[in-house]
């Protein structure tokens, strides 16, 4: 049987792992990078690029790449690249397929199955997009599991033996999840889940872009529709420089002109650790509200929880560790990568749904985020009002659950009812979010009051299926909610497999060479005439030598271009390896 492998499909950067007989390990990418940056791009011959050379393409041809698509899963909206249309789904399915050709190059054979996490925050829309997304990269996705379950899953596998209450402080580079976890007697509970999925490093980098463009007297919002080579550099210098700012008091950032050059005169604004601290202050205190959410579905206090584990790549910042400890009273804790722990956790899941000897004593429960319930109808006085919400399933249950509520009819002789199912928090349909709607007919003739029982089965994937049946006649209809971003019906992606299987992409062992000329073209308008002149010799060698085909001319070539750059990148960035 074909291996299982652990996703964690990231909005900044994704990683692949599996599970061994010496526990979960990282797989590395094509260029030997843990981490594969979540970026796609498509360069001038029309080939798909994906990972750290699309990130260097990035930083020139903004139009020829797409990141941060992970915000948009489970809607309409589509990015274009290099003149191709692409919705978020798609673009997942490229990173997916990425890492999917990174683990078959590891193991020598084909994998086809895959546990992928998401957001713990992550709606049913957006959970059934990453699901597309696996089947568009080619991958059976076996689990969908939550970040900071995988994440507790990582920490229980290795340190399962102490009983403890923790919670889990998840902000990566897009998204923040903070979860409620019990550890005993070898199964890990998940207890309340809460979050936000806009919210995370990439908000405090472009704070930081934002604020020293306001110093020089410009908007972002103004500077990035007519002078999007400014900001796409600007914004790699930032985070550089936000980086740098977990470490030391101050960092430099360099402003390019308007069309992303660094000349002479180019200014250069100090930033200190201090400055950015208040100015991401507003955005930071956004966590607070979902930890109080959490604590308050647990009727736990904060003195309960016994430990605060870090994970993502934003909580390296000092800002996000104080606030956390001041919160919670107690220094937080890290003992695993904060970028791999989730990829870790989602191999361990892989190996309790391959029941894995290594986990077979491990068991894994988990919560339902949102409530799930239906549109309902109040009578006041002689008036009927509808657009009123009442829970089948509450968040924060156990799962998987099935749950069933009877409801009535409201009027004599109603042949029928068109059920409409939500999930939200909010006493009023119109601000929750309607996830599906369907008819139940078949109602015989009679009073008001005619009953129908109401079922929500909600797995472990978060797939919701509803059934409705008549209570007087035992007719059933059931339903399972699909609907989700415009454009996926399932014949839309199997179109989608096939357009993605057309797209010509780079094959994996280019992958070294592409990422370094990307680098070596970004590098190259950052230098100085001299080390420029050499930069262009070297550049030239290296691709007659590509043309020439001649490995050893290749393999030459490259080390003394990646020597040269080691040496002259400002930027000190290693491939994959990154925040």
């Amino acid at each position: 049987m074909d291996p299982i492998i652990g996703i964690d499909l990231g909005t900044t950067n994704s990683a692949v792992a599996h599970l061994g007989p010496d526990g979960p390990t990282i797989i590395p990418n094509a260029l030997g990078g843990r981490l594969t940056p979540s970026v796609v791009g498509v360069d001038e011959d029309g080939k798909v690029l994906v990972g750290a050379a699309a990130k260097e393409l990035q930083v020139l041809r903004p139009d020829r790449c797409a990141a941060l698509f992970k915000r948009h899963m489970g809607t309409d909206h589509t990015h274009t690249v290099g003149g191709k249309s692409f919705t978020p789904e798609e673009l997942s399915g490229l990173v997916l397929r990425s890492l999917k050709a990174d683990a078959e190059a590891h193991f020598g054979c084909p994998v086809t199955r895959a546990v992928v996490t998401c957001p713990a925050y992550f709606n049913d829309r957006q959970r059934k997009a990453t699901l597309a997304a696996g089947r568009i990269a080619g991958l059976t996705v076996e689990r969908i599991l939550n970040e900071p379950t995988a994440a507790a899953v990582a920490y229980g596998f290795h340190e399962g033996r102490t009983d403890r209450t923790l919670l889990i402080f998840d902000l990566g580079g897009g998204t923040f999840d903070v979860s409620v976890v019990e550890i005993f007697d070898g199964t890990l509970e998940v207890r309340a889940s809460a979050g936000e999925t806009s919210l995370g490093g990439e908000d405090f980098t472009r704070t930081m872009a934002a604020r020293v463009l306001e110093g020089l007297g410009q908007s972002f919002e103004r500077a990035e529709a007519v002078t999007p080579l400014l900001v796409s550099r600007l914004i790699q210098q930032c985070e550089l420089a936000k980086r740098r700012l977990s470490k030391e008091d101050g960092a430099a950032v360099r402003v390019p002109d308007a069309a992303g050059e660094y000349g002479a005169a180019a200014r250069e604004v100090t930033i200190t650790r201090e400055q950015l601290e208040k100015w991401v202050g507003p955005t930071l205190a956004r966590c607070e509200l979902p930890i109080r959410r959490a604590l308050a579905d647990t009727k736990l206090t904060r003195d309960k929880i016994d430990e605060v584990i870090l994970v993502g790549g934003a909580t390296r910042m000092p800002v996000v560790v104080k606030l956390v400890a001041d919160y919670f009273g107690k220094p937080p804790q890290g003992r695993l990568n904060p970028d791999e722990v989730v990829a870790l956790g989602a191999a361990v899941q892989a190996g309790l749904v391959a029941k894995a000897g290594a986990v077979d004593d491990l068991v894994v429960t988990d919560v339902s985020p949102f409530t799930l319930g239906v549109e309902v109808a109040k009578t006041f006085g002689q008036d009927i009002q509808a657009g009123y919400f009442d829970p089948v399933i509450d968040r924060n249950t156990t799962i998987p659950i099935s749950r069933v509520k009877r409801y009535f009819t409201m009027s004599p002789n109603q042949p029928m009812i068109t059920l409409k199912v939500y999930q939200g928090e909010s006493r009023r349909v119109g601000e929750n979010l309607l996830l599906g709607e369907f008819d139940v007919k078949g109602f015989p003739p009679g009073p008001a009051g005619q009953g129908v029982d109401i079922r929500f089965t909600y797995d472990l994937n978060g797939v919701l299926e509803v059934q409705a049946t008549v209570v007087a006649t035992k007719k059933t209809v059931t339903h399972v909610i699909t609907r989700h971003a415009k454009g996926l019906t399932e014949a839309q992606v199997r179109a989608a497999v096939e357009a993605m299987a057309k797209l010509k992409a780079h094959p994996r062992e280019e992958a070294e060479n592409r990422f370094l000329l990307a680098r070596a073209e970004r590098v190259f308008k950052e230098l100085s005439t001299e080390p420029r002149r050499i930069l262009s010799e070297l550049l030239d060698g290296f691709e007659a030598a590509l043309e020439s085909q001649e490995p050893a001319a290749v393999a030459s070539a490259r080390e003394m271009l990646r020597h040269f750059l080691s040496a002259h990148d400002p930027t000190g960035d290693d491939a994959g390896d990154a925040e």
